[in-house]
């Protein structure tokens, strides 16, 4: 301890040590000590030291901190101490009593070199993660703040070590979720140098939950009146989602956009800002547009702005937009964000279109803007941004460029004056004495014209009023005009453009500006004259503008041919001095500047020359134009049959693809209706099959009244009456038994007929059940049981009624089928004319060939039920038949069982006769409730026999 003191000041008698003697005795101390607490101080005096003496501490120092952070793990206090002494090296941000004290600055790349050699081993920093990971405070923020150090200084390489490292990045993620806000805000700092032009880092990051996590630490601070940590939140959350597609899809997919929407609820108070809250809704509006920057994919920005417009995002964006009190730089850039919101999107498009400004009376949003845009009075920034936001508009927004020339057209102008249209405003900018706004109402005339011929076409319809007195003229004359009065460069630019695109692709605006015949001569005299530096860029786009004049030209102006105005450039210009005044303008820098991005960004006003749609049209244009000047005659006829030849092959292609349409129609039509008799044959079925239920339950019905008139047939069965008398002496007593065995043998020959009746009558029920089975017909069972029970009849006659019923579904079906069938023929011809169309054709072909298959198949199914119903008919009166004749066999059955009957009452009264001359004999003569009995034992002793046996 008396060292230290020795060290850090105390009093002493010999001369001071220098810094670096004191920093080397430290050190020798840490090295050497085996005392913890020598060792700490020792090591707390190199940190207050390491401020001032930065160098000496990281030269002589460095090796023996990383030492005690790798044995000294278990004192919290050491450690913390020695990560501090490290960050002090390390670091180059110096302190602000430094500064006061005007010490020199340290070269930038001292602190780059110190942590070249200290990541130089990957396990220094591999122990600094682990050290991260602590819970005590004196460790763990030491050591973010060291780490988010060396990643400033060394970014990719340690970026590299921690990507490497397992579990390196999730250790980090971790501090995100400390409730200790000094160190979760460094965390934050921390993930923002980790993530920072990696895009691998950035996946893990957001697949560790950060989205999550940062959205909800944005919302505890109060989303845009927070304070710093939100800004490094938001920060943090650009580096994870800008040109990263994969997070922006997770972003998306994971609903965190409907988040994003609390933050822009603003009050209507916008009055006195901070500046933390300008900064943070600044970069939230950065966020927005990082989702639908035009340079992402544009399936993920389509994606991602119809989700912005489902959640109200947009809606409250034109809600800022349309506020009071919200400033400027906020509402340039809300401008910037709606314009990328909603470019390219036509639900989101047409949104905008219908957005009112808060007025009396009540303007459309897009009319305000354009007036900010053609007000010289305008910040330049602002101006630019409402144009971004037109052009935006009208990107690939046929409908949008409709309404906006619809208010130029004279149909359509409010003649009353009461309000403001946005083609008055472009008109008004487009002659204005600002060369700002003739420029920016050029372009975004241009932009209502792009890609549309129908548009070119009736914008030369419109008239404008000069002066009083004067007869109208048209808006391509007007321009035309302006052009050749020699004013400002920029306007010149901005009239030249808007003419290219307006003349490329529409041969009539071509021969409408042909019709002027002061306007080649001044294009070939502008394209002539040699002219300054700032000229040339004038001189590219006359060349480019007479180019699409001979390009674009149909030759129905005699004096302004394509070989004319093509010897016209030889005569006065030269080919080769045409094609490299042409080259002007890709040559040019600011050409070059506007291709890069659609947002038009520029310095200064002086700079606004270009436009990036129409350098698409210059790259688009400038070479074909070249070759066209160089062609012949000949090859401008060949070129004009090529054109012709494929104007007529599409006008075929058309045809052919209408009549494709007509057969899909007639065609879903004929399914339609196969759907259609396909359900009503699956109800049939189910009707079929309902009535063979009922058949079979008439089957049951009619085997149970069989059964039960089987055992009536039974009680009526043989009756045999036998008579067993003691033989005695008479001879009578012997003729009366041959009598009575002769009435017995006839007994026996009547009951033998009985039963052959009733076997007969046997065969032809079981005969009639057979041809029931056979023909699986309900209208046989049911004569059958008819047969049987007379009650049955009545069913009988429902039955046939559900079979007339189904045979009117039958011709109804077939009525039906018939007009199926009138379809198909009449369809046939349509097929026919298809055969030019190869495959799609031969499909239709196919389809109506199935359709065919299969209406033949209901029409053979129709002849199948209507055979089986006249068959089940047949069978029903050939049945009807044998039950008649059954019926007739029946009678006599009983009229001889009747007659049976007479005959055994005749022989009842004879053997009581018989029986009362034996009585009088004296012959004993049992009653015949004994031989009964008598008969009934016999029956007894027999089956006890045959059981023995």
């Amino acid at each position: 301890m008396n060292f230290l003191r020795g060290v850090m000041g105390g009093p002493s008698a010999g001369p001071q040590p220098s810094g670096a003697e004191t920093i080397q005795k430290l050190c020798d101390r840490v090295a050497s000590s085996t005392l913890l607490d020598d060792r700490r101080d020792a090591v707390r005096a190199l940190k207050s030291l390491s401020k001032k003496y930065r160098l000496e501490v990281g030269i002589q120092a460095m090796e023996h901190l990383i030492h005690v952070l790798q044995t000294d793990r278990s004192d919290s206090e050491i450690i913390g101490y020695a990560l501090d002494t490290l960050y002090n090296v390390i670091s180059n941000d110096l302190e602000e009593e430094e500064q006061e004290e005007n010490l020199p600055k340290q070269v930038d790349d001292l602190g780059s070199q110190f942590t070249e050699i200290f990541i130089k081993q990957q396990e220094n920093v591999t122990l600094l993660l682990t050290l991260v990971e602590e819970f005590d405070f004196h460790v763990r923020w030491p050591g973010v703040k060291l780490l988010t150090s060396l990643l400033k200084q060394q970014g990719p390489q340690v970026q590299q070590i921690i990507l490497v490292s397992p579990m390196g990045v999730s250790r980090l993620m971790d501090l995100l979720a400390d409730s200790r806000e000094v160190i979760r805000n460094d965390g934050v700092l921390l993930l923002q140098q980790l993530t920072k032009s990696n895009a691998a880092i950035q996946k893990i990051v957001a697949f560790e939950n950060a989205f999550e996590r940062l959205l909800d630490i944005i919302t505890e601070e109060g989303n845009s009146d927070g304070g710093i940590v939100v800004e490094d939140c938001l920060l943090l959350l650009q580096n994870l989602l800008k040109n990263n597609n994969s997070n922006q899809n997770f972003f998306k997919e994971g609903s965190y956009i409907q988040r994003m929407k609390p933050w822009f609820e603003v009050g209507d108070d916008n009055c006195g800002w901070s500046a933390q809250k300008v900064t943070n809704l600044h970069l939230m509006l950065q966020l927005v547009r990082v989702l639908v920057s035009p340079t992402n994919p544009p399936g993920a920005t389509s994606s991602c702005q119809k989700a912005m417009f489902h959640c109200g995002l947009l809606q409250q964006l034109c809600t800022i937009l349309m506020a009071t009190g919200v400033p400027a730089d906020i509402l340039t850039e809300t401008i910037n964000t709606v314009s990328e919101v909603i470019r390219g999107c036509q639900m989101n498009q047409d949104y905008f279109a219908s957005v009112n400004a808060p007025s009396n009376p009540p303007r459309p949003a897009i009319v305000v803007l354009l007036m900010s845009m053609v007000n010289e009075r305008q910040p330049f920034v602002l101006r630019c941004a409402v144009l971004y936001c037109f052009q935006c508009f009208l990107y690939k927004n046929q409908k949008g460029q409709g309404e906006i020339v619809s208010t130029l057209l004279p149909s359509t102008i409010d003649a009353t004056g009461n309000s403001v249209s946005a083609g008055q405003l472009l008109c008004g900018g487009l002659f204005s004495t600002d060369s700002l706004s003739n420029w920016c109402a050029a372009v975004a005339l241009a932009h209502a014209l792009q890609e549309n011929a129908t548009l070119k076409e009736q914008l030369l319809r419109v008239q404008l009023a000069t002066s009083i007195g004067n007869p109208p003229v048209s808006l391509l004359q007007q321009c035309t005009n302006i052009l050749s009065q020699g004013s400002k460069v920029q306007t010149r630019v901005g009239l030249l453009m808007l003419l290219c695109t307006w003349l490329s692709n529409c041969s009539i605006a071509v021969t409408h500006f042909l019709h002027n015949p002061a306007n080649i001569p001044f294009l070939t005299g502008q394209i002539a004259e040699n002219l300054g530096e700032e000229e040339q860029l004038v001189q590219g786009l006359c060349a480019l503008l007479l180019g699409i004049s001979i390009y674009y030209n149909d030759n129905s102006l005699e004096n302004y041919r394509k070989e004319k105005l093509k010897q016209l450039i030889e005569k006065r210009i030269g080919r080769e001095n045409f094609i490299e005044k042409l080259g002007f303008i890709s040559k040019h820098e600011l050409y070059s500047r506007a291709a890069q991005k659609p947002q038009p960004s520029f310095s200064s006003p002086e700079h606004m020359m270009f436009d990036h749609e129409f350098t698409k049209l210059v790259k688009e244009l400038e070479g074909v134009i070249s070759k066209a000047i160089y062609k012949s005659s000949e090859e401008d006829k060949k070129e004009e049959e090529v054109k012709k030849t494929l104007e007529q092959h599409d006008n075929i292609v058309t045809h052919y693809k209408k009549v494709i349409r007509e057969q899909d129609q007639e065609l879903e039509e004929l399914k339609q209706r196969i759907n259609t008799l396909t359900s009503q044959n699956e109800q049939l079925q189910a009707t079929v099959t309902q009535q063979v239920s009922q058949i079979q339950q008439h089957k049951d019905q009619y085997n149970l009244l069989k059964v039960q008139l089987g055992k009536d047939s039974q009680h009526h069965n043989s009756h045999s009456d036998s008579f067993q008398v003691n033989g005695f002496q008479t001879e009578e007593l012997s003729k009366l038994k041959e009598d009575l065995e002769e009435w017995k043998n006839k007994h026996e020959l009547l009951q033998g007929q009985l039963r052959e009746q009733e076997s007969l009558i046997e065969k032809l029920r079981s005969s009639q059940l057979e041809m029931a089975t056979a023909e699986q017909s309900s209208q046989s069972s049911k004569s059958g049981a008819l047969e049987l029970n007379p009650e049955l009849q009545k069913e009988l006659e429902v039955l046939r009624s559900q079979i007339q019923l189904q045979s009117a579904e039958i011709s109804k079906l077939q009525m039906e089928n018939q007009k199926l069938q009138a379809m198909n023929t009449a369809a046939d011809p349509v097929v026919g004319d298809s055969t030019g169309t190869a495959a799609h054709s031969s499909e239709l072909e196919q389809e109506i060939r199935e359709l065919k298959s299969e209406v033949k198949a209901l029409s053979e199914e129709r002849e199948s039920l209507k055979q089986h119903l006249d068959s089940s008919s047949s069978t029903v009166a050939i049945l009807q038949d044998e039950k008649s004749k059954l019926q007739q066999e029946v009678a006599e059955s009983k009229k001889e069982q009747d007659d049976l009957l007479v005959l055994l009452a005749d022989q009842d009264q004879k053997l009581s006769a018989l029986k009362l001359k034996l009585k009088e004999l004296g012959v004993p003569v049992e009653d015949e409730d004994d031989i009964e009995s008598g008969d009934q034992g016999d029956e007894e002793e027999d089956g006890d026999e045959e059981e023995q046996d």
